[in-house]
């Protein structure tokens, strides 16, 4: 399975003998229009994932992980946002300039998402069997009846205990995990072949956040299913994930397999990411956190938008934006130490 990018159209290598991608983005740029002036909120993200294949994005809150979810989706509220070049390809099928009734038709059947709060995204006056039963109904052109039964196997699939009892249940009657879990219920229910969970198990404790996550990860290799995971917890990535996009300011600074990068970091950023995380065997010595903050997005640094916070950075960093480049391996990383980082 390939690690690189999928178009690469900063110089990261190619996987040309893998099979084509299900889902891929493409130097996509999205800008905010806002009353500070415009936020360049993606400058040219790239990544793909294919069947069967967990992609992680990871990076800080702000760094754009929700919006390019958002804009693959097509739910994007435009405006404030605007989109200013890029590509978007559902098995080489361009989304971007699609119709509105096309990107319908593959929103949920072809290509779903999790939403990251799971509580808000529910509707508190319906019951959720109606909830999950009605796109059942409208796309499958099911029966109340079918649909509800479907809507109690697919709960019962997710763990929900008791399911032909708490079908006609309300959103507000479930504890945190097993909203999420309806969630995920109302995500497969068109068996789509590609799901992006945004932030799957934020605000859930350890407990939960396992069960949801050996969940997905069970109901992907029985369906095939190509997973976008976003998130900012590296202990669940390292879990479940074959490949890391890592994001700040709006555009992936380095991919990897997930072994290469946790092993070897070849940006400082992903190195500072993966130095911040607690460790059992690190007690009572002080953690370590990345200094300063992320940019404002509508006055990125010039330069690479890390060396303000870059342990590493020189005079150059202020003046080069180094574009997404090939390593060894079959990785890619958008720093100028990251030939001398991979060859530590």
């Amino acid at each position: 399975m390939s690690e690189t990018t999928a178009a690469a159209p900063h110089g990261a290598p190619q996987d040309n003998g893998a099979a084509p991608p299900l889902l891929e983005v493409s130097d996509l740029h999205v800008e905010f229009h806002t009353r500070d002036g415009v936020a360049t909120v993606l400058n040219g993200v790239d990544y793909h994932v294919r069947a069967g294949e967990t992609l992680a994005v990871l990076g800080e809150s702000g760094s754009g992980k929700s919006v390019t979810a958002n804009t693959v989706m097509g739910i994007l509220p435009m405006p404030p946002a605007k989109i200013t070049g890029g590509a978007i390809r559902y098995r080489g099928e361009e989304l971007l300039t699609a119709t509105e009734e096309r990107r319908r038709e593959l929103r949920g059947e072809n290509v779903a998402m999790i939403f990251q709060d799971a509580l808000s995204a529910l509707n508190p006056v319906f019951t959720v069997g109606f909830q999950i039963g009605e796109q059942l109904r409208t796309r499958r052109g099911m029966s109340k009846r079918d649909a509800r039964n479907r809507a109690v196997e697919l709960l019962d699939m997710v763990g929900i205990p008791g399911a032909k009892q708490r079908v006609t249940n309300f959103p507000h009657e479930f504890s945190g995990g097993m909203r999420q879990r309806v969630m995920i219920a109302m995500s497969l229910a068109l068996d789509p072949d590609v799901l992006i969970a945004d932030e799957p198990t934020t605000a859930l404790d350890v407990t939960v956040q396992a069960q949801i996550m050996d969940l997905l990860a069970d109901i992907q290799r029985e369906r095939e299913m190509g997973l976008i995971l976003i998130t900012h917890d590296l202990g669940v990535v390292a879990e479940v994930a074959d490949r890391i996009a890592v994001m700040y300011a709006g555009r992936i600074v380095e991919q990897a397999d997930v072994h290469q990068l946790y092993a070897k970091p070849c940006h400082p950023y992903t190195e500072a990411l993966l130095a911040s995380i607690p460790r059992l065997d690190s007690k009572g010595t002080e953690l370590q956190a990345i200094t300063g903050l992320p940019p404002t997005l509508t006055r990125i640094p010039s330069g690479c938008p890390f060396h303000p916070r870059c342990p590493r950075a020189a005079d150059r960093c202020t003046e080069i934006d180094p574009p997404l480049t090939a390593l060894p391996g079959g990785r890619a990383s958008a720093c100028l130490f990251a030939e001398e980082m991979a060859a530590r």
